[in-house]
């Protein structure tokens, strides 16, 4: 007799973006994410907005809707930079729990940089000189088989610090570059090639292949190289928020942050002296929801 499919829901609380994985043994049912800018503020005041908040909850609600209405039975919800950064995240624990059914974990960068790991190179039969970069709003994670550092700069984070200007002066673009590569000093360059993760890397993604609109087909198992960010970079820096808003294959919602991201990308290819990256959809919610159907 075959067992029925369970069906698991991961919930990834973002510094800028919620997202949510629904799937099982047999076949993934979806992917949903809403930007909601949690994480802004939070460096400079150590709290979380209630109008972060108050955007986030209401994602959450649709989130904790799809869960019941595809039947699932196991949910994990993980918070990370933000919240871990946050004097007031029990209180918006206690209201996201009302929301997905679930109170939210709050776990490490160490813990982000293993889900993260295991997700990303699933499939893989040789994972030993693979790097995972995953770029949040509020940390960088590089990952190895056997070793992860978490960096307290993503692209929220970094905007606020110094990219403030849009279009970007030349100025701040070299300080922020110089800033980053300052905080990666530390970060082990491990392995010979490289996979990027999460929102910012398969953004960047879809924008270095000019897609017409987001395609996540395309965008999985993508390149992209050094020249492609410099591409990128130079293209950001020039443009507006509003004018960023327009690119196709951009979520708007990301239009003030993705050129920090990008010069945080910039400089992860440079540390690590590498030409390219391999983009990959998997990501931290595989990871947790691996954990989860193998319970």
């Amino acid at each position: 007799m075959v067992e029925p499919a369970v069906n698991v829901g991961v919930v990834d609380i973002g510094t800028n973006s919620m997202r949510l994985l629904i799937t099982s043994r047999l076949a993934e049912v979806g992917r949903w994410v809403e930007v909601t800018g949690l994480g802004r503020g939070v460096d400079r005041t150590g709290r979380l907005s209630e109008a972060s908040i108050a955007a986030s909850i209401e994602a959450f609600l649709g989130f904790g809707s799809l869960m019941d209405s595809h039947g699932v039975t196991r949910r994990k919800a993980i918070a990370t930079s933000a919240s871990r950064d946050a004097g007031n995240r029990g209180e918006f624990f206690e209201r996201a729990q009302a929301s997905l059914g679930v109170m939210p974990t709050l776990i490490s960068g160490e813990e982000e940089a293993h889900y993260a790991f295991t997700g990303a190179t699933s499939g893989l039969d040789d994972r030993s000189e693979v790097v995972v970069s995953d770029i949040g709003g509020g940390s960088s994670e590089f990952v190895t088989i056997d070793a992860s550092v978490s960096v307290d700069i993503g692209s929220v984070r970094l905007t606020e610090r110094i990219l403030t200007g849009r279009p970007a002066p030349q100025r701040q673009l070299e300080e922020a570059a110089a800033h980053v590569l300052d905080l990666f000093a530390t970060v082990p360059r491990n392995g010979v090639r490289s996979i990027g993760i999460a929102g910012t890397w398969t953004s960047l993604g879809a924008i270095a292949l000019e897609l017409p609109g987001y395609d996540r087909e395309r965008v999985h198992g993508s390149k992209v190289s050094s020249a492609d960010l410099d591409r990128v970079v130079d293209m950001l820096a020039s443009m507006t928020v509003e004018e960023t808003e327009t690119i196709p294959s951009l979520d708007p919602k990301r239009a003030p942050v993705i050129l920090s991201g990008a010069v945080v990308a910039r400089e992860v290819l440079r540390h690590l002296a590498l030409n390219e990256i391999t983009v990959s959809e998997r990501d931290t919610l595989d990871g947790v929801a691996a954990e989860l159907l193998a319970d």
